[in-house]
């Protein structure tokens, strides 16, 4: 036989050979412990040169997280941007379709719990976990959270004034805030909250009771019902993203936020895709999002997971959200919400 003949064939096949062997060498790095662990991680990651990256990460914001971490690695970060509920729809029906096209993920902690249920994500082992929140890091290891996203409370500031603002929920009932009120239309996890805290079918009952003599406003979308704000034409919004009004202010918009205790807090979490294509490079920006990337999100004021750095809203009793409870229930409690306040009500 032509030597030609084999010796082909037999190079392709110890080349595949040798990726497969690579690909499961990085993939094992994620639970990997010893004490060379990041310069086994960052010596792989800069082998595959990139990854791809699904997020619902605020577009304005990303230069400002992806920019360093290029910059220090070398590695190229390919991102797609959509929100959580898209990412996650798009993430399992490639995984479907056995396309393996994204490495790491950072979405809302609910929809990274639904792929972890569906078995997309790989565990992964961090020293830095100790440094981060409570519940934080749930028991599979699958993902983890970086970030809190807070909700707030957010007024006009020409149509409200700070002193007449409410203290509590049922200050929401007063004649005053009758056809002022505005809410974003998926905040079912945030109404499921509150109305716990409230008193369960008490709470419900108290969110029926104000879309009955006040009506409340259901806008799609946080960003537009923060911009309705500044317009005035939601004077007071009960869900804007603790962020948002922030920024709106410092740029001179008339808009302030304040929080009804405690505020309800949702954990944005990273996570590695069990068949990722570049598993170290997924690796390292896992690890970055938990430690070199957080001090960056203060700046943003968003609320890092990482208690080392500090907090825009510290002192603020805040309450989490379990993403498992709230993947669990979340058809019962869109159905009760939207059977609630789906109505504008009073105007």
């Amino acid at each position: 036989m032509n030597s030609l003949a084999w010796t082909a064939p037999l190079a392709f096949a110890l080349g595949v050979s040798a990726a497969v062997a690579q690909s499961l060498g990085a993939q094992s790095l994620g639970t990997y412990e010893g004490a060379d662990r990041m310069e086994r991680i960052v010596a792989a990651a800069k082998k595959e040169g990139s990854l791809t990256l699904y997020t619902s990460f605020a577009e304005k914001d990303l230069p400002a997280l992806i920019k360093p971490f290029e910059t220090q690695y070398g590695v190229k970060v390919n991102v797609w941007r959509a929100s959580s509920a898209k990412v996650l729809q798009r993430t399992l029906a490639e995984a479907a379709a056995k396309r393996y096209e994204v490495d790491a993920l950072h979405i809302s902690s609910p929809e990274m719990e639904a792929l972890h249920r569906e078995r997309v994500l790989a565990p992964v082992s961090s020293p830095t976990y100790r440094e981060l929140m409570p519940g934080a890091v749930p028991a599979h290891r699958e993902w983890v959270a970086t970030l809190l996203t807070v909700w707030v409370q957010a007024y006009n500031t020409n149509a409200v004034r700070r002193e007449e603002l409410p203290k509590s929920y049922r200050d929401l009932l007063d004649p005053k805030w009758k056809g002022k009120l505005g809410i974003e239309a998926t905040d079912q996890d945030w109404f499921a909250t509150v109305a716990a805290e409230i008193g369960g079918d008490a709470g419900v009952g108290f969110f029926r009771d104000l879309a009955a003599k006040n009506g409340v406003s259901l806008r799609q979308g946080h960003a537009l019902l923060n911009n309705l704000v500044v317009s005035g034409e939601v004077p007071l919004a009960l869900t804007v993203y603790n962020y948002m009004p922030e920024q709106a202010k410092r740029k001179g918009a008339p808009i302030d936020w304040f929080a009804i205790e405690p505020a309800v807090a949702r954990t944005n979490a990273i996570g590695v895709a069990r068949r990722a294509r570049h598993p170290a490079a997924a690796l390292l920006f896992h690890e970055y999002m938990i430690g070199e990337a957080q001090p960056l999100l203060a700046p943003m004021d968003y609320v890092a997971s990482n208690t080392k750095v500090s907090s825009p809203l510290k002192g603020m009793k805040i309450q989490l959200i379990d993403p498992a409870t709230a993947l669990d229930e979340m058809e019962k409690w869109t159905k009760i919400f939207n059977e609630t306040l789906g109505k504008r009500g009073p105007s």
